[in-house]
């Protein structure tokens, strides 16, 4: 399996973190595109080194680099997630504005209907972020905001990241016991 994997400049680049260590750990082939700003965001909010996190993945692009496979559709994966991502990265998905290669990445995962999934962080939500999920939503495009499952009664951040990761997981149809699954009353 081959996924590629951005990280915008939101906030929660621990959920990016995370999902590239279980790929890694799967044997996931990585295909990493990291923004600017998503590298603040790691410096800022975590304990990792920009070039540890770089290192979980297998093939790491420069943010720039339009002329990078993944900018092709010719470029085949089972995938792609954004995690995180900004409303700035969905505005330029959903319009189309591919200026630089995340954008531009998952711009060809759609035009090729390949699964993208968009962890989009932002509160509260303005009628313009909603209209643009809800153009991509209708595109097939997944949108899973990193919503606690609180029924799991999380002891840790930890386990809240670990609960949305294992459900990107699911996503991609992969094992994983980082989900507590509801069993009902």
């Amino acid at each position: 399996m081959r996924v590629v994997v951005g990280m915008s400049g939101a906030t929660g680049s621990i959920y990016g973190i995370r999902l590239l260590e279980e790929l890694k750990k799967q044997g996931v082939e990585t295909h990493l595109v990291v923004s600017s700003w998503a590298e603040e965001t790691i410096i800022t909010e975590t304990d990792y080194a920009l070039d540890d996190v770089l290192g979980l993945a297998d093939v790491v692009y420069q943010r720039n680099d339009l002329g990078a496979t993944v900018s092709s559709g010719s470029f085949k994966h089972d995938g792609m997630v954004v995690v995180p991502c900004s409303m700035k990265t969905v505005a330029a998905i959903s319009s189309g504005y591919s200026d630089n290669l995340l954008s531009r990445a998952a711009d060809v995962t759609i035009k090729e209907k390949r699964k993208l999934i968009l962890v989009t962080r932002e509160s509260p939500l303005s009628a313009i972020h909603l209209r643009n999920m809800l153009s991509l939503a209708e595109q097939g495009v997944v949108i899973m905001p990193p919503m606690p499952a609180f029924y799991a009664r999380p002891q840790s951040i930890e386990e809240l990241v670990n609960q949305t990761v294992g459900r990107i997981l699911d996503q991609f149809g992969l094992d994983n016991n980082l989900v507590k699954r509801w069993e009902g009353d």
